[in-house]
């Protein structure tokens, strides 16, 4: 998870770039932070769905095979 400051610049970095504009290293530091924040999001989501199990009515685990063998550690939501 990203700290709170780096949220809180990125937010910054918005709300400017909308009002006065942003320098060119303002820019390169936007890029910069909102490819790290894209990251920890997808790193904290794949773990979420690795945490998943799908169970159908009967109470019988259903879920997909692909998602079994991701959380095995073989191939499955990688990219």
């Amino acid at each position: 998870m990203l700290s709170k400051e780096k949220i809180a610049r990125i937010n910054e970095l918005a709300n400017r770039s909308k009002t006065t504009g942003l320098t060119k290293k303002e820019v390169e530091e936007q890029k910069k932070l909102r490819a790290e924040y894209v990251k920890t999001f997808r790193t904290s989501f794949k773990e979420q769905l690795h945490s998943v199990k799908v169970v159908d009515e009967k109470g019988q685990d259903v879920t997909p095979k692909k998602l079994k063998d991701a959380k095995k550690g073989n191939k499955g939501f990688q990219h």
